[in-house]
């Protein structure tokens, strides 16, 4: 027995030694990564404040020359400090710095293929990716059939979460277009609605432990966009790839690689409270940027007849009045929607786009991006499908004046896919116009990447409130769920600050909009986005109260800094953002109770004196109290604005 124990010991320890371990912490201390190479297999756990909040997760994928997540060899290790700053205009924060530690640590496989792994870790994001050399002089390609990257979270994580569609289902085969429902404190073991996993970013919730916001960044042509699998007992969330589907079929669903190149980064936001969630730069702080601006892109706000008087009101003089309404409001852009070239003409379309420019106002014009992914009829069509059409456009639009698009109905994450979106962005970046996507996958980035990049639409949006009642009815829930997690990790084209009471023309009929106009008022500034559209109506400058109509004037377009204040995924949610040296503070009542908050805000200070909006009264003056906090109410479904 003495003998066997002895045996057992040395086999233990024995395999103890042929594990190698690397660590890597955030600068503070706090966050700690570590990584263990054992039995040929890598394998990562994440520790905040010494709770492990990502249990040990494989690494590794598989090629079409091998399997290179097993069988390893480590050939080196490296660390090292990253520090820099850079500016952003149309992101959450205008000045970021970056301060993170680096490991890189170099594998062998057994046939002798060579990559790295490369984490960053700053205080409370970690950044990981897999860099890939040119490896012997016959292998400068290289495809890459299955990814095992997993994120392991502790069983009794919650989850708010969107499921991947089904492959060209939905209006006119235009799915998948990340326009799902999300969970509210779901187990993770529940499976997702079609069966594909779920779509990125994910928002997890380890109970008293903290919150845990998974993404990935840096995707473009060189790649395909991914999301996670359901659930696996052992393994949790791994990394899965397209579907054959997309596309109509066409194109592979696995990603090509010409060598030497890196994969796109998986990104962790740990916090013990969503602080960190809301606040993060991780998905621009590991980028760069892939072209230079060509011009001075203008932020702004945006009307947009189509949402609420949809196709028929396409015309020259209705969208001559939304000019007019964009003028009155002091506002620097009107979206001209789908089916312009039929309704209006492109000669007509240079008249409004002379007009509007007298007036202050600049258009932005509809595409359907088009091609063989989709049966959406709506034109203009094959205008942004090849770079020749795109050329030809875009060159039109830059001799009338227009500044922006706004591109539909893509299919879904394929490398060919993601190359289209890329060029796109490229090309109008040489005409001096920016890009929104709707119909469209989440943005990896791409604020960094593309200075000419605005947003993506990538949610159940403001169009589906107009749609259906069921919408509106979650209207609540969604915009206090998505500044923790949609567009906490990138910006998000809502599509609109909606003050019409009823979704119709006459603003009497249909379905009557959920939310109260303090809701909606400080939706548009918990919504993140560049360009953001404020979807009021002739209409609206008689049947809105004059302060209101004001306050909305006012409503700015470009933040300096974001602060998380207060919230709860889909039940309330507090952001505060700055611009310039004033602060916005919004809050939004996802419930259908009032509720009362003591907000903590010690970046306006103690006893200062503030402006309150709210569902009762606007233009309230009050004051923090002596240790910086200041009490509100909503009303159910209701919110306010508190500015500096």
């Amino acid at each position: 027995m003495k003998n066997l124990i002895l045996n057992v010991s040395f086999m233990l320890f024995a395999a103890s030694a042929m594990a190698q371990q690397y660590t890597v912490t955030s600068p503070d201390g706090c966050l700690v990564v570590n990584t263990n190479v054992a039995d040929g297999k890598m394998s990562y756990s994440v520790s905040l404040d010494g709770k492990q909040m990502i249990e040990p997760s494989q690494l590794g994928f598989v090629t079409n020359k091998s399997d290179w997540s097993k069988g390893l060899t480590v050939k080196g290790d490296k660390k090292e400090t990253v520090s820099k700053q850079y500016e952003m205009r149309n992101a959450k924060a205008s000045h970021i710095s970056y301060e993170a530690n680096k490991l890189v640590v170099s594998l062998e496989t057994a046939d002798r293929y060579k990559y790295d792994v490369e984490f960053q870790v700053s205080n409370n994001d970690v950044a990981f990716r897999y860099i890939v050399p040119q490896q012997r002089d016959d292998v400068r390609s290289l495809v890459i059939t299955k990814e095992l990257t997993s994120f392991k979270l502790p069983d009794n994580t919650t989850t708010f979460i969107t499921p991947q569609s089904d492959p060209m289902v939905g209006w006119m085969h235009t799915k998948p277009s990340y326009e799902e429902g999300y969970t509210k404190d779901a187990p993770v073991a529940q499976r997702s609605a079609f069966g594909h996993g779920y779509t990125f970013p994910c928002l997890f919730h380890e109970g008293n432990d903290g919150w845990v916001l998974i993404a990935e960044t840096g995707v473009n042509g060189t790649y395909c966009g991914s999301h996670l699998c359901d659930w696996d007992a052992k393994n949790g969330y791994s990394i899965a790839f397209p579907m054959d589907g997309e596309m109509n079929g066409l194109g592979n669903a696995t990603p090509g690689l010409s060598l030497p190149q890196p994969t796109p980064w998986r990104t962790i936001t740990l916090g013990k409270t969503l602080k960190p969630i809301t606040e993060t730069t991780i998905q621009y702080d590991v980028v760069d940027e892939v072209f230079a601006a060509s011009t001075n892109y203008k932020n702004g706000r945006y009307t947009w007849s189509w949402l609420i008087w949809q196709d028929d009101f396409i015309t020259y003089d209705v969208q001559k009045q939304m000019i007019d309404l964009s003028a009155a409001m002091g506002y620097e852009y009107v979206l001209v929607d789908n089916w312009w070239d039929e309704k209006i003409g492109r000669d007509k379309i240079a008249e409004l786009s002379k007009y509007a420019q007298s007036k202050g106002v600049s258009l932005m014009l509809w595409y359907n991006s088009n091609g063989h992914w989709s049966d959406a009829p709506q034109t203009p069509r094959n205008g942004m499908n090849t770079a020749a059409n795109r050329h030809r456009e875009m060159k039109w639009m830059k001799s009338i004046g227009i500044k922006g698009i706004k591109v539909d109905f893509f299919a879904g994450d394929k490398q060919p896919t993601m190359q289209l979106y890329e060029d796109i962005l490229a090309d109008a970046n040489e005409y001096g116009i920016q890009v929104v996507f709707h119909g469209c996958t989440i943005p990896r980035g791409w604020e960094r990447m593309y200075p000419n990049f605005v947003a993506s639409e990538a949610v159940l949006a403001s169009e589906n409130v107009f749609f259906g009642e069921g919408a509106a009815k979650s209207e609540p829930f969604d915009l206090t769920l998505h500044p923790f997690c949609r567009n906490a990790s990138a910006s998000m084209d809502w599509g609109g600050v909606i003050m019409n009471k009823f979704m119709s023309k006459d603003n009497k009929s249909r379905h009557a909009r959920q939310t109260t106009d303090l809701f909606e008022m400080a939706s548009g500034i918990t919504m993140q986005t560049a360009v953001q559209c404020v979807a009021i109506y002739p209409n609206n400058l008689e049947d809105v109260e004059q302060e209101k109509l004001d306050w909305l004037k006012t409503l700015p377009c470009k933040w300096d800094e974001t602060l998380y204040v207060d919230g709860y995924p889909g039940k309330y949610a507090v952001i505060a953002r700055r611009s310039g040296d004033k602060w916005y503070i919004a809050a939004l009542n996802g419930t259908k109770e009032e509720m009362t908050l003591n907000l903590d805000l010690p970046f306006i200070g103690r006893k200062q004196t503030v402006t309150l909006h709210d569902d009762w009264k606007m233009n309230q003056t009050v004051k923090t109290d002596k240790n910086g906090k200041l009490k509100i109410k909503l009303q159910a479904q209701g919110g306010a604005i508190i500015v500096n």
